[in-house]
């Protein structure tokens, strides 16, 4: 019986979400309004007859709706687009989730709810609409336009903000409150979570989806593709974050795999179907009755919604250096809420810590302004021209002047002394440091297991936490001896910035080597509290550590040309990943540059840095480094030129022309620098400076 009552649910769910859906064409309204108003004709809380017979199990399906919706939004999400937005869409969406965090919560304790009711609330009020905002650029076919590009790329931010808001929301409603450090230790928990899954996903996802694409089988394909959804969303809620995010990040994983054009393919019909069963049970949740009751919070904050929006939003994109019809445009793009606010909504009230009246508050709200979007889209361009008319001319002058200097800045930064090379290094370091703290967390977490299910963990804890942290040192060596390498790498190209030519020392390779060195000291001091800071809860006994640290130097000693072997060829694997062209399915994503670092340090012999000084007789002179194919003739890098009109160039541009007096800081081992001093000066006499220094 119980099998029939799920089945005359379901068909009764799709029926009548097709009938609205089709008048929804009509009249030309978002599919998705339709789906809501569907889930209200059915629910529970529309007279005369109950229709629904079991509403957990529709519950059930519309977890999966959200699993799928998240999935679609990550398969959208392709990281290759962040090279694109850039600084507009996180100035843009950070100011926008900031303002509208403040504005909902200052709501709510006007119309005196609990504080958690009106921080649910600026957090639901904080995120616009994906689907709803692509539904109505493709509807008025805009999706090419100027502006519309700066709205993914704040849409795409949105959503990683919005996946750590749902993981602080969580922890504020584990203990009520959240404290600073607890929010630096939440996001910075998630953080490392975010950048493992997201390396190892990268590394391993798109090749495990291309083997199984060899056999030709939309079905095998499928299969792997949903078994990789559930699986990472799984393991996602296992660990206590919520499966939204799993969702999602396995979607942005796939978003790099090439076979995305067929998996957008095969996903979209069931995508399209537990979408529909989930905003069905958005609907189902609205209780007339209520929106009645607080009908004027309703539209206070729809107006907050509008309003807010098109100022914070357009303020941002103005602020990134944008003009003012462009920032209008974008302001009024994004004035509406959607599925990231249904699913905070459901957050709350899963976790039993807001009201019952704010979900079906958030879901009037959200059709509210689902109807208003095409209408300000269509309005944004004569009321930007507008707003210039009749703005007063000093104020549209000074705004032209700062939008004329931004764009220079944004010039100047881009062609002058960049420092890349140490962006990337310290980049590096970054995701190092992270599979270093997830090692050391999954030890620990592995510790609280065996102890809660294994009676030997229990007597034996010295032994077991010697196991666990010895096992998750071996694990990441390859990251630790890719560190070492990295920070002494930095420490060189750090002395060689500090230790001018100016002084015109006799012993300015002494100092530099100096500098270097303790550089290379303090940062692996830094280094070894980091670890030990994290591996509190398995740091095994005082007595025991010197047997494990001879353990871990025996292995780096004999063990280290495969240590290296592993990295790089991981290293490599990632590089490959994005040097492939952008995924059929992605919008406009560029290819990333494979890092030609790996293919030098796979050489035995370890690289260093030296400096040569060009001369006017030398042929690399008036030369670019473009026409010169250093790196390709030779295989080593120009990391820098020293140049005493400009000072120090850090990772000069390819088309860069070399000058008598240059100093040109090259980076290779002894065969390639060599090479690359023959190139350069073409058999006349040259002079080099170097630290002597192995990186």
């Amino acid at each position: 019986m119980h099998s029939l009552d799920f089945l005359q649910d379901l068909a009764l769910v799709m029926i009548v979400a097709g009938m609205v859906t089709i008048l929804c064409h009509r009249f030309k309204q978002p599919v998705v309004l339709g789906y809501i108003i569907a889930g209200l004709i059915i629910g529970p809380h529309t007279p005369p007859y109950n229709l629904i017979q079991d509403k957990g199990t529709v519950q059930i399906l519309s977890e999966l709706g959200v699993i799928f919706l998240m999935f679609s939004l990550g398969l959208e999400f392709s990281l290759r687009k962040l090279r694109k937005v850039g600084s507009t869409a996180f100035i843009a969406a950070t100011l926008e989730i900031i303002l509208l965090m403040f504005v909902g919560y200052q709501i709510g304790r006007f119309f005196d709810w609990k504080p958690m009711d009106s921080l649910f609330l600026g957090a639901i009020l904080a995120i616009s609409s994906t689907t709803i905002i692509m539904k109505a650029f493709h509807d008025l076919k805009l999706g090419k336009s100027k502006f519309a590009g700066l709205v993914f790329g704040i849409l795409i931010v949105e959503d990683m903000l919005g996946i750590v808001l749902i993981a602080l929301l969580s922890g504020i409603a584990k203990t009520g409150t959240l404290q600073g450090v607890d929010a630096a230790v939440t996001i910075g928990q998630l953080g490392v979570f975010l950048v493992v899954s997201l390396v190892i996903g990268l590394i391993a996802v798109p090749r495990l989806i291309s083997f199984v694409a060899r056999f030709a089988s939309a079905e095998m394909l499928l299969i792997t593709v949903l078994g990789l959804c559930f699986g990472f969303t799984l393991i996602t809620v296992k660990l206590e974050y919520s499966l939204a995010l799993g969702a999602f990040l396995i979607g942005a994983i796939l978003a790099e795999a090439k076979e995305l054009g067929k998996i957008e393919t095969l996903m979209h019909p069931i995508r399209d179907m537990f979408s529909a069963v989930f905003f069905v049970s958005v609907g189902l949740m609205i209780n007339p009755a209520l929106i009645l009751e607080h009908w004027v919070a309703i539209a206070v904050i729809s107006v907050a919604v509008i309003v807010g929006k098109v100022l914070s939003c357009g303020l941002g994109t103005f602020l990134a250096g944008h003009d003012i019809p462009t920032s209008t445009r974008v302001g009024m793009s994004l004035s509406q809420i959607g599925e990231f606010s249904f699913i905070i909504a459901a957050l709350g009230l899963t976790l039993g810590v807001t009201s019952g009246f704010l979900y079906p508050i958030a879901v009037s709200v959200s059709a509210i302004t689902t109807l208003t979007t095409p209408y300000l889209i269509r309005a944004s361009d004569p009321f930007s021209g507008w707003l210039v008319r009749h703005s007063p001319k000093t104020v549209v002058s000074y705004a032209n002047l700062y939008t004329h200097w931004y764009g220079q800045f944004k010039q100047e930064r881009r062609e002058g002394a960049v420092r890349k090379i140490l962006r990337r290094i310290m980049g590096q370091l970054g995701i190092f440091l992270s599979f270093i703290a997830g090692s050391l967390l999954a030890a620990a977490g592995l510790a609280r297991l065996a102890k809660s299910y294994i009676p030997l963990a229990r007597e034996w804890p010295i032994a077991v936490n010697s196991v666990l942290w010895l096992a998750a040192i071996i694990a990441v060596l390859p990251v630790y001896i890719a560190a070492f390498r990295k920070l002494k790498a930095l420490g060189m190209i750090l002395a060689e910035l500090g230790i001018t030519e100016k002084g015109n020392w006799e012993k300015r390779a002494e100092v530099r080597a100096i500098v270097a060195n303790g550089f290379l000291t303090f940062a692996l001091i830094l280094l070894a509290g980091f670890t030990f800071g994290l591996s509190y809860a398995v740091l095994p006994s005082l007595y025991i550590m010197p047997l494990l640290a001879l353990i871990v130097g025996l292995l780096v000693y004999f063990l280290r040309d495969s240590f290296d072997k592993v990295y790089f060829q991981g290293k490599a694997a990632l590089a490959e990943t994005f040097a492939k062209p952008a995924p059929v399915g992605t919008h406009d994503a560029p290819a990333i540059e494979p890092d030609a670092e790996s293919a030098a340090m796979l050489r035995r012999e370890e690289a260093r840095l030296e400096t040569l000084v060009m001369s006017a007789d030398m042929s690399g002179t008036s030369r670019s480094l473009r026409e010169l194919e250093l790196r390709t003739q030779t295989g080593a890098l120009v990391v820098g030129i020293g140049r005493e009109s400009v000072g120090t160039l850090i990772n000069p541009a390819a088309d860069e022309v070399l000058h008598a007096g240059d100093k040109v800081m090259l980076f290779g081992n002894t065969e390639q620098l060599e090479n690359a001093f023959q190139l350069l000066s073409g058999g006349a006499e040259h002079a080099t400076e170097t630290g002597g220094e192995k990186v």
